[in-house]
Formats: C-alpha cells, structure tokens, sequence
C-alpha cells in the first residue's frame, strides 16, 4: 500500500508545462502536416470522397461523428477540414486557457479522427499515433506556457505556471508501449539476432518505401545489418526507456537498476537513438509523417527542470 501512495504522489507531482507545451507545438505541426499534404499532393477530392461523389472507394463512414452529422457528404468533409485546419492551428500557437484549450484539442482530435476514417486506404498507423498524441493534449491542458494564452494572462511567451504531471507520464508510455510492440512484432528472420538480418537492406531496396533512389545503398550490406539489430534492440528493450525515465524524473540519487541506468544516462542514449533513427527514416523512406509524429512526443522525456539547463548548454 505504501508503494501506491508513492506512485500517486510521483503522479500528482505539478511542474513547469514547458515540455507539454513543446509536445503540443509539435503535434498540432504534425497535423497540420498531414492535412495539407492532402490538399496539395492534390487526392482531397478523391481520397477523402465516396464513390457516389467522385472519389475512388465507398466510404463505410464508420466514425460516430459522421452518423451524429447525418453521413458523409463533400459539404459536411469542406466543413470538418476546416475545423481540423483552423483547431490546429489555434492548437499550435496555444490559444485558450484551462477549458478553451482543451476543447480546441479535442475538437482537432475529433475532425482529424473523422477525416482519416474515412479512407483506410489514404491512411496509416501514424493517424492512430497523432490522434492519441491529440487525445493526451485533452487531458494535460497544454496552453500554461509558450502560447498565445500564456502572453495573454502574464505578457510574456514562457511562464513558470505549473500542469500535473500525470498526462506527461502518459505520453512516454504511448511512446515506449508503440516502440515495444513493434519491436516484438518484428519476430523474422530478417530482423531477429540469428537471422540475415537483411531487413533494412531490403526495405530500403524496395521502391515502394523509397524516397529516393537507394541504389548507392546496394554495396552497404553488412552495414545495414548493423542498423537492423541495432533498431531491432532498441524498440524490444525499450521499457528500459521507461525506467530510465523515472529515474531522470527523480531529483535526489536512486539505487539498483534505475540508479544504474541513470549513470548511465540511458535515457539520454535511447532519446538520441530515436531521434537519429526517425531523421534517417524520414530522408530516405516514403513512410508518411510517422517519423514527424512519433519524435513530437519526444520533449516529453525531457523533464520540465532540464529545459534551463538545456537552454544554458549545461545537459547536467
């Protein structure tokens, strides 16, 4: 019992909201990001449309919204990417303060949602990864700093106005929960220690995943088979991430295994990792914003109190 009274207190803890706010920059860019690659790479018509309307499949309108809206017509679509587009963007530059805030999210979550149901075939797992980064944004409140709200109520852009510490929590989970999962199911032989570990060297021979031509890549054979194991171990131990994590979050010294870790510094090593993994991604493969997405919930491994010393170039 005494341990659960000291894990809701690690969770009631308030802090500084600068790395929620940064989560919130980002994700808010990421759908942003989304929804105009839509509209310029010039399939809004026919993606997001039923066949009746011109577009290429029927749609099943499977989410609630649209049955709450009565079905999916091209004037009720105008209307909710419009939403999506304009919440957003009220989302990024963090207008409205406990309530409005929220809202704005949640209103940003729910059009996005209804708009990426409405075509399996125009969407990915990074929709689900944004949505559930928007969902997190209902929860915390994510307007105290680095925001439109912020400049309003203080008249400055940053502030030392505190958020719980709950929701954060949340999103390192989201994180470590997709890096594991997907790490576990990569159980081939073309991923696993003891296999070719070829995965890579294939993927990025394939035109279907390339960005660009990767032909040059061809000769880097053992190389890639390096990079193969080592993201293969990287997601399948990334729990230790979340350990990592709550050692860092602790000011005072911690013992055993999570003082080892923090040592270490194996949160620092995996944030690191990740973030050269998804650049490379990003540049070389045609994978959507998944890699946009998924390092937009980066800033919430970096606890509230570091962001000084970050900013003043002392990392400890």
């Amino acid at each position: 019992m005494r341990r659960w009274f000291r894990w809701v207190a690690f969770l009631d803890v308030r802090e500084v909201g600068t790395s929620i706010a940064l989560v919130r920059l980002l994700v808010a860019t990421c759908v942003l990001r989304t929804l105009g690659s839509v509209w310029w790479s010039g399939v809004y018509g026919a993606a997001w449309a039923d066949s009746a309307h011109g577009g290429w499949r029927q749609h099943l309108d499977s989410d609630p919204l649209w049955r709450l809206l009565g079905g999916f017509d091209t004037t009720t679509r105008d209307g909710l990417a419009i939403a999506a587009v304009v919440s957003a963007a009220l989302l990024a530059l963090g207008v409205g303060g406990e309530i409005v805030a929220r809202l704005i999210a949640l209103v940003c979550l729910q059009s996005f949602m209804a708009l990426g149901d409405l075509n399996g075939h125009a969407a990915g797992s990074y929709d689900s990864l944004i949505t559930n980064g928007l969902w997190l944004l209902v929860l915390a409140g994510p307007s105290r700093t680095l925001s439109v709200e912020c400049r309003r109520a203080t008249g400055a852009w940053t502030s030392e106005r505190t958020v719980m510490r709950w929701p954060r929590f949340l999103i390192v989970v989201q994180a470590v929960v997709m890096y594991g999962t997907t790490g576990w199911q990569k159980l081939s032989d073309h991923w696993v220690p003891g296999g070719d570990l070829g995965a890579l060297w294939y993927i990025e021979q394939q035109p279907t995943w390339q960005l660009h031509d990767m032909r040059w890549m061809a000769p880097l054979y053992p190389l890639t088979q390096a990079a193969t194991l080592l993201t293969w171990l990287w997601e399948v131990t990334s729990p230790v991430w979340l350990i990592a994590w709550l050692a860092e979050a602790e000011p005072t010294s911690v013992g055993g295994f999570a003082g080892w870790l923090r040592r270490l510094r194996a949160r620092d090593v995996y944030l690191v990792l990740g973030v050269v993994f998804h650049s490379l991604v990003a540049v070389t493969m045609q994978i959507g914003p998944f890699s946009w997405a998924s390092m937009a919930l980066y800033p919430a491994f970096i606890h509230p109190r570091e962001w000084a010393r970050i900013k003043s170039g002392r990392v400890r």
